[in-house]
């Protein structure tokens, strides 16, 4: 394992994910997203009307680097499931529209908003 591996950052995240059924690491907030892939995971998650804890990584720059890492994914927003990573706002929209994201919210018992 790299030094990377107990960073700050990773403990961080680490942390938020295991406090939280979902996580969308995304660019703004829920209600000022600043990407339009932002915007859309938000709106899938807000049409599901579960509820989710965001991360702002344009308020963090560690975070924002950290998730990457943390990931293996190069892009932004990325969602955690019961801190298991499932991708970015196109996978997201991909499973949403099979249905498979809602299957696993209710697989997973994750309450409403």
């Amino acid at each position: 394992m790299s030094d990377t591996a107990h960073s700050p950052a990773v403990l961080r995240i680490s942390e938020i994910l295991a406090g939280n059924d979902i996580v969308l690491f995304m660019k703004g907030t829920p209600l000022f997203p600043q990407c339009g892939f932002s915007s859309k995971a938000i709106a899938i998650l807000d049409h599901m009307a579960v509820k989710y804890h965001t991360v702002d990584v344009l308020q963090d720059m560690e975070i924002r680097q950290g998730i990457k890492s943390f990931s293996e994914w190069p892009t932004i927003p990325q969602l955690y499931v019961k801190g298991e990573f499932l991708g970015g706002s196109d996978i997201m929209m991909e499973m949403f529209e099979a249905g498979e994201l809602q299957a696993l919210v209710v697989q997973h018992g994750i309450a409403s908003a």
